[in-house]
């Protein structure tokens, strides 16, 4: 699968300033002369003829790596005005080029395979916002333990491959994390893997859909991350299959958009301004926890499929609460 280059990057907080992925090309390195102080942004790849003049840059700070060749990965480690990095479709053997760049602040890796050891990442003293995305060789993340400026992180696989992680305990060493997300991703570790992120107590943000884990790991991080946004799963939520356009009877299709976005957030609005809500008749009872499925609402079974769920999710709680109080988490 290849990347359609949409801005997974998550804008509220502050946590990055980078140029949204589709805006890279207009910033492709072309004809800016060599030297040139004015540029601060710039996107080089295979293509360009004239790459190496971003090594003669002096204040350079966002670079754009798009399908890089050996030759250059290596070249812009000397850069050390670059404090955001983007690397898209790169077959690195190793990433400690990228340690010795020690001014990066935030940085992106899509689609990079050919390593597999992220401990170079130590070395980035001031990174406080990391996405990873669809790194194929990459299943041990311990490498990022010790990255203790690291405020924001995001760990993806694609929806055609999950991305493997062996365990969570690199979350440790990591106790500035604020927000942290996974998405298309598969845990390798026994119940509870997710017991490292109780401790991380400045975390404000969790994004984890609620089919990745195994349920008892959803009910650890409710009880054990009070008051974290992201983290109130439940046993279940009633999700939609697909979305119909609003009534022209609907009192809310002709309200301004600005309140539409502010106060009803069930609706969206296309950029056609066609205004869209859930189709009731697609509606699921979707269970928390990896492989426990969904059921149809107002199926004959549905009453007692959410039962049996929310009994389990409860009683999963409870063993979470007592493994916290052991531990001496109240």
């Amino acid at each position: 699968m290849r990347h359609h280059f949409g801005d997974f990057l998550d804008r509220e907080g502050g946590y990055w300033t980078f140029i949204p992925n589709r805006e890279r090309y207009v910033y492709r390195i072309g004809d800016v002369p060599a030297g040139s102080a004015e540029i601060k942004i710039v996107t080089i790849g295979k293509a360009d003829e004239h790459w190496s003049r971003v090594l003669t840059l002096p204040n350079l700070e966002e670079l754009t790596l798009h399908e890089p060749t050996h030759e250059q990965l290596q070249a812009v480690g000397g850069l050390q005005s670059i404090k955001r990095l983007r690397i898209t479709h790169a077959r690195p053997s190793t990433i400690d080029f990228i340690g010795s760049m020690s001014r990066i602040e935030e940085l992106v890796l899509e689609y990079v395979s050919g390593f597999s050891d992220l401990s170079p990442l130590r070395s980035l003293k001031w990174l406080r916002a990391l996405h990873m995305e669809n790194l194929r060789r990459v299943a041990d993340f311990s490498g990022l333990s010790g990255a203790t400026s690291l405020k924001y992180l995001s760990v993806y696989g694609t929806t055609d491959w999950q991305q493997p992680i062996d365990n969570f305990e690199f979350l440790r060493g990591l106790p500035q994390l604020e927000e942290f997300a996974l998405w298309q991703v598969k845990c390798r570790a026994p119940s509870p893997a997710m017991l490292p992120a109780i401790g991380l107590h400045r975390l404000k943000r969790v994004r984890i859909h609620r089919s990745y884990l195994a349920t008892e790991e959803y009910a650890l991080l409710e009880e054990g991350l009070p008051g974290v946004e992201g983290t109130a799963w439940g046993p279940y939520e009633i999700v939609a299959s697909s979305r119909i356009e609003l009534p022209n009877n609907d009192i809310r299709a002709h309200l301004p958009a600005e309140l539409i976005r502010a106060k009803h957030p069930e609706i969206s609005i296309h950029s056609d301004g066609k205004r869209m809500i859930d189709d009731p008749g697609s509606l699921w009872f979707e269970f928390t926890g990896r492989g426990t499925g969904r059921v149809k609402c107002g199926s004959s079974i549905a009453d007692a499929r959410c039962r049996e769920r929310s009994e389990r999710y409860d009683a999963e709680k409870k063993r979470a609460r007592a493994l916290i109080n052991g531990l001496g988490g109240e």
